[in-house]
């Protein structure tokens, strides 16, 4: 059977609808043997049943030449039931193992998308340990074990100590502060305004440096 699409180096590719036509001509080659059974039995033998009487000569009491009709095409249908039981066996394997290969190479693709995001992102110099709900962090969206990579105007790069961090806070007060965090892997920013609130401090969270 010609399965449909191409491959690129010319082999041809298994398909689901392949699958199916093969299944469907498995499902008429059943039924035509069906019906040939039904003819042997209409005479009231079998596969195998005599066509000559005692004496040796064709029975009279059934249609010989219809008889040995169905069983031969009994016999052709049962060996092509069997070749095309093994195609499907083939094909379904190859559509499995295919899908099985491209499932494989897409986690692939997004594990070296991960790590080449993670390779082209700055090393974290802090990270959040504790924020209270109701902050102003909290309500910026900073959350537990954030990785920090930029808080206003702090990075990487310029970072020393939390002094940096805690006096660019006190010179903010009301004013939005762009906050770069590490979060599961990806890079999420987000607008953190220090100010007054019914907690401690003008954040709401607690912030501690990571060893590099």
């Amino acid at each position: 059977m010609k399965m449909t699409g191409e491959s690129s180096s010319g082999n041809s590719e298994i398909t689901m609808d392949d699958v199916k036509l093969l299944i469907k001509k498995k499902d008429e080659i059943e039924e035509q043997i069906q019906a040939y059974y039904d003819v042997l039995q209409d005479q009231g033998v079998g596969v195998e049943g005599p066509l000559v009487d005692v004496e040796g000569y064709p029975r009279a009491d059934v249609n010989v030449h219809q008889i040995r009709t169905a069983r031969h095409n009994i016999s052709c249908l049962q060996n092509d039931h069997k070749a095309i039981m093994v195609e499907i066996e083939e094909a379904l394997h190859k559509l499995h193992a295919r899908e099985k290969a491209k499932r494989e190479q897409d986690e692939s693709e997004v594990q070296e998308e991960s790590m080449e995001l993670q390779v082209s992102l700055p090393p974290p110099f802090a990270r959040v340990d504790a924020v209270t709900e109701g902050s102003p962090a909290s309500g910026a969206g900073l959350r537990l074990g954030d990785e920090v990579i930029e808080f206003g105007s702090v990075n990487t790069e310029n970072f020393q100590n939390l002094q940096n961090i805690a006096s660019v806070v006190q010179h903010s007060e009301g004013k939005p502060l762009r906050v770069t965090v590490i979060r599961v892997g990806q890079k999420v920013q987000m607008s953190l305004t220090p100010q007054r609130w019914s907690g401690r401090g003008l954040l709401g969270c607690n912030i501690v440096p990571v060893q590099r």
